[in-house]
């Protein structure tokens, strides 16, 4: 074995432990940005906080899955979310399973799942919100971005 194939290795191994790192820091910081109710969920209402306090805006998750990649609509959308969180410095994530994001936010009023495609974990401008969840989740970004993987994607644990 030479020495590229175990620094390959360990930089998989590496990586893995990352990934469920961060997987594990959406989920903490998702449910406790709803106990604060810091949540804003559903592409319309995101853009909606977006456009009126684009600073309360601390964290930004897509989601989508195999029914919805061709759904042209909502790519277009998300191009143009992905586009403005990075021009107002505000890290983005991808996640595959909108199924378990929907069961995270939970329901609307009516007991249906919420839109879970966009959601955005806000912080108000006067008390800005910490939780080491949310810090965990920027060093993850800005380790991503560091090897030009722009929207990292995050696997979340399994339940």
């Amino acid at each position: 074995m030479t020495l590229e194939e175990i620094r390959g290795q360990d930089n998989a191994m590496e990586n893995a432990d990352r990934m469920q790192s961060a997987g594990a820091a959406l989920e903490e910081l998702l449910v406790a940005a709803k106990k604060q109710d810091y949540l804003t969920v559903g592409v319309y209402e995101s853009a909606k906080v977006m456009n009126v306090d684009p600073d309360s805006v601390a964290f930004c998750v897509l989601a989508t899955d195999e029914e919805y990649e061709c759904d042209i609509a909502l790519q277009i959308h998300f191009t143009l979310i992905q586009a403005f969180c990075f021009d107002n410095d505000i890290n983005v994530v991808r996640v595959n399973d909108i199924g378990r994001l929907a069961d995270l936010v939970g329901a609307d009023e009516t007991g249906e799942p919420k839109d879970a495609h966009c959601i955005l974990v806000t912080s108000p401008s006067a008390n800005p919100w910490k939780d080491p969840s949310l810090d965990k989740l920027s060093l993850f970004c800005e380790e991503s971005r560091s090897v030009y993987d722009w929207v990292p994607t995050i696997t979340l644990p399994e339940r």
